[in-house]
């Protein structure tokens, strides 16, 4: 199993910064695909984005205000989030795929929210 505690949510006022991190542990082989979703009240839970051995993929509403990055090292994966909107309040999910399990398997976090508001 992988475990992944996550961090770095908070109230936050519009055109504000915030940097998520989530740092996986436990039986780790090759965290292939490591990423965020968000799942706000009474919808479902959508890509946020995702950053893979090839490159990274974002959800078109936060194209060009939300980076992510990873610490290969720390096995730890950042959402660094800027120019926030009420509309990206949600609860936060961190996401991994570790393709070293036969099949591959998929883990989430518990989530962190992050609200948005004045």
């Amino acid at each position: 199993q992988v475990q992944l505690v996550e961090s770095g949510g908070g109230l936050v006022q519009p055109g504000g910064s915030l940097r998520l991190s989530c740092a996986a542990s436990g039986s780790i082989f090759r965290l292939n695909a490591m990423g965020w979703y968000r799942q706000a009240p009474g919808k479902q839970r959508d890509l946020v984005a995702i950053i893979t051995t090839g490159g990274t993929n974002y959800a078109g509403s936060v194209e060009g205000r939300f980076t992510v990055s990873r610490d290969n090292a720390k096995n730890t994966v950042y959402l660094q989030m800027n120019d926030l909107k009420p509309e990206d309040t949600a609860v936060y999910y961190c996401n991994v795929r570790d393709t070293g399990y036969i099949p591959p398997r998929t883990f989430w976090g518990r989530g962190t929210q992050v609200t948005v508001s004045s």
